[in-house]
């Protein structure tokens, strides 16, 4: 059989990415930090190969909260350039295994926004505390959150948290306390599904008003024809959430491009 050039490039490229993988060593190990006297356990991820502080981020998994899929997807977005704290804002004795238990666990946050910042701003301590357990470089911290993760983040980002950028994937972004100017310090990326029922048009005007009112710096990139849920290979109900790779990958290339800058500035 004759080997074509677009085979031969396919089979290079092939060999580096599993050569890539084979050097790469993430590191994955649990973090415990308190709120109001409460233990909560996030797991610390780095690739502890490259050499050299990076920028440190607090990722916030969806409602399911720390498993096995969400530290998978932490390690992603971690990759060779970041420190991640994937953040526990459920406690350590809370570990949904099914969408009804994740409802009954995000539930009292979503009403109680509060109480959610302060958990995702413990995180942030925590994740700034450890500098000395892993390659951190503590002058350059951002948050990244998934799904109700999402939320998370922008209420930390309202709650005025020292931090470079927010970056949201396909999270509601309606909140009963919106910024006021000078509140949010971060520069904002929201990266949504422009059909996800999920988040309507409606919540999407009013978060666009919410940050024009407040003077942030802020993007929002709305895919076509996604919906919710769109960096999740377990989401399949057609409609409403379903995984999207070609966008998940567009929104993850965003993301990184947009952290590059927000740590240049």
């Amino acid at each position: 059989m004759k080997l074509t050039m677009r085979h031969w490039l396919g089979g290079v490229a092939a060999f580096a990415s599993l050569a890539t993988q084979a050097q790469a060593n993430m590191v994955a190990e649990p973090l415990q930090y308190t709120v109001d006297g409460r233990t909560f356990e996030g797991v610390l991820i780095y690739d502890d190969t490259v050499l050299g502080e990076r920028p440190g981020l607090v990722v916030a998994p969806n409602w399911m909260g720390i498993n096995e899929q969400t530290i998978t997807k932490a390690k992603k977005v971690a990759g060779e350039d970041y420190v991640v704290l994937l953040a526990d804002v459920y406690g350590s004795d809370i570990r949904p295994t099914d969408a009804e238990q994740a409802a009954a666990a995000a539930g009292p946050l979503r009403e109680d926004r509060a109480l959610l910042r302060a958990r995702m701003e413990a995180a942030l301590a925590a994740l700034r505390e450890n500098s000395k357990r892993a390659p951190l470089d503590t002058s350059q911290l951002a948050a990244v959150g998934f799904c109700f993760g999402g939320t998370a983040v922008l209420e930390l980002a309202r709650a005025g948290a020292d931090i470079a950028a927010a970056v949201v994937f396909h999270g509601n972004l309606n909140t009963p306390q919106p910024a006021q100017p000078g509140d949010i310090k971060a520069s904002v990326l929201v990266l949504n599904g422009a059909d996800d029922p999920v988040v309507p048009p409606e919540e999407v005007q009013a978060f666009e008003q919410e940050m024009r009112n407040a003077k942030v710096d802020w993007q929002l990139n709305n895919y076509g024809n996604t919906v919710h849920s769109f960096t999740n290979p377990n989401a399949n109900r057609p409609g409403r959430a379903e995984y999207n790779p070609v966008v998940a990958q567009r929104a993850y290339t965003a993301m990184r491009d947009f952290l590059s800058e927000s740590f240049e500035n």
